[in-house]
């Protein structure tokens, strides 16, 4: 039966902003994938002051009947980007890739056809490397290398995503379209938005989210990414701490119970401690472990000890170094 290509199955949104270097490579990952389905990529360039919107330009000449790009006049940031993607694409399922990450051949397929094939699943996401791109060597798996995996089951749900925090990398997530696309994109958030764009579609679909262990995307770490700015800056910890606990709330909408909220927020004040405790940040460390264990319950064992020994930062370093 041949494919109608006026009417796409699936729409990957890309949100673009100064990202010369990686922008082309991200964008024909996508574009030269292989499938038996029409699609297309829908790009959004948010004024970048680099040579970002030519190269998308370029692209778009190469493949106008895929590539859909838009091109603001001026900087509103990334969720209003996200606002115009969502409101631009037509696919039945919808795929978000960073504009410095990679698709790996075959994922666009093998998405499709696992959603097609599972009536039951509402999203789903697969394994993905993460590699250093200066060197281009790989540095572990996302997903069944992070450091709560054992807390994640094959299909997993939007309880999971509050208690257990970003266990899918955000490009490797595909989803069903749904009518409530508009009020998926946190705007009280200021730096962190995957994380309550999933739990927002995981609400409003009802969603179960399957994992698929083929590895079909490589997630970037360069010193401008998000994870690289954010591990320098406490101030940036602070906000993104911000941000998660504000997405965790969001969920209250989708009669999410009150407990497994405040336990997510827990969770995420007990990784903000140690984050605070590896960079030395005494009083901040000491501060995010007493709010994470104020009801006197603990996500594991290091959460207990990091407790106990909260007033020997030291002592605890050494401790859970000897626990790695």
């Amino acid at each position: 039966m041949p494919v109608n290509l006026s009417v796409p199955k699936l729409s990957v949104i890309v949100p673009a902003y100064n990202l010369q270097d990686y922008i082309e490579a991200c964008l024909l990952s996508v574009l030269e994938q292989q499938t038996d389905f029409a699609y297309e990529v829908m790009v959004c360039d948010d004024c970048s002051t680099d040579s970002t919107a030519q190269r998308i330009a370029d692209l778009q000449q190469r493949f106008p009947d895929k590539l859909k790009a838009i091109f603001k006049p001026q900087n509103q940031g990334l969720a209003q980007n996200m606002l115009t993607l969502l409101a631009a694409c037509q696919g039945d399922y919808i795929a978000y890739l960073d504009g410095d990450d990679l698709a790996l051949a075959g994922k666009l397929q093998r998405q499709v056809d696992y959603l097609d094939s599972h009536a039951d699943c509402q999203m789903v996401y697969h394994e993905s490397d993460m590699f250093d791109s200066a060197s281009n060597k790989s540095i572990k798996y996302y997903s069944s290398q992070h450091y709560n995996w054992s807390h994640i089951p094959q299909r997993s749900g939007i309880e999971d995503l509050i208690r257990y925090g970003t266990y899918l990398q955000a490009s490797s997530v595909m989803f069903r379209r749904h009518a409530h696309l508009a009020q998926t994109v946190a705007l009280d958030c200021r730096i962190i938005f995957d994380y309550p764009f999933y739990i927002l579609n995981a609400g409003f679909l009802q969603a179960n989210i399957d994992f698929m262990p083929e590895v079909l995307g490589r997630y970037r770490i360069h010193d401008t990414s998000f994870g690289a700015q954010t591990s320098r800056s406490v101030t940036r910890r602070q906000q993104s701490l911000a941000d998660i606990e504000h997405a965790c709330v969001l969920a209250k909408q989708f009669a999410v119970a009150d407990e497994v909220i405040a336990e997510g927020i827990a969770h995420h004040r007990f990784a903000a401690a140690l984050y605070f405790l590896s960079r030395d940040e005494h009083q901040l460390f000491l501060h995010y472990i007493e709010a994470a264990s104020a009801d006197g319950r603990f996500f594991n064992d290091k959460h207990q000890l990091a407790y106990e020994l909260r007033h020997q930062p030291s002592v605890l370093k050494k401790r859970i170094q000897e626990m790695a």
